[in-house]
């Protein structure tokens, strides 16, 4: 059996994108792991407020693609069928932001415990920066101004993980301090415009819209941080 045809059997999906300008060709990847050939796309966008102007960015890139795309807002008035509509969907994408207040958010409304419940469904987890680090065990965030942080997440999948890799001064230095430390598991670094494929709770591939971009496997060995970049397939 190939590593792909095994993928796609394993109902249990997450792509974890690392941040800068979400094309509409990691969005197609993204969905292309869905149940369904139209899928049904729920735009999560807590960790910016709901920022309209975001929402409406996503709005106009899911348009191009085939599939009914909707949102969850928390900062107006919540559904109270949280649950029902989680799991009716086919696709969940969480938007970029500040984590550690995403998450709280989450929390509060009990929506971190439906969302693990959908994936086991096999509804496809997805999303970029504070989305796509959200589904580890542990996280580096910026969401204090001026400094990187390890924090709690979801513990979907095992380790750490840190975004923007490629794209913003002191992450890679950061991310390696806090494995060093022990305050972070090992993990993955991802570059911007790479978004990583986990097919249950092994990761599957590493995809990438710019040649250079990549992820990485950051780990202690021997007393030391040691970092391997992934092989990643251009999209």
């Amino acid at each position: 059996m190939s590593i792909d045809t095994k993928a796609k059997q394993d109902h249990r999906h997450i792509v974890a994108i690392g941040g800068g300008e979400t094309s509409v060709d990691v969005m197609v990847y993204s969905l292309s792991w869905s149940r369904t050939k139209r899928p049904k796309v729920l735009l999560i966008n807590t960790a910016t407020g709901d920022m309209p102007a975001y929402l409406a960015m996503m709005y106009s890139r899911l348009t191009q693609l085939d599939c009914v795309p909707s949102h969850l807002a928390l900062f107006e008035r919540t559904p109270t069928d949280l649950r029902d509509l989680i799991l009716g969907q086919d696709v969940v994408y969480v938007g970029g932001g500040n984590t550690k207040s995403m998450l709280a958010v989450w929390r509060e409304y009990g929506l971190d415990e439906i969302l693990k419940e959908a994936w086991e469904a096999g509804v496809v987890m997805s999303g970029s920066s504070a989305g796509g680090i959200c589904w580890f065990e542990g996280c580096c965030t910026d969401s204090w101004a001026d400094s990187y942080t390890a924090l709690p997440a979801l513990g979907m999948l095992k380790g750490s993980c840190c975004p923007h890799y490629d794209g913003e001064e002191g992450r890679q230095e950061t991310f390696r301090k806090l494995i060093s430390d022990g305050e972070l598991g090992d993990g993955l670094a991802i570059d911007e415009g790479v978004a990583v494929h986990y097919a249950g709770d092994e990761l599957h591939e590493v995809v990438s819209v710019n040649e250079r971009a990549s992820a990485y496997d950051v780990r202690m060995k021997d007393g030391k941080v040691v970092q391997t970049k992934l092989s990643a397939r251009r999209l």
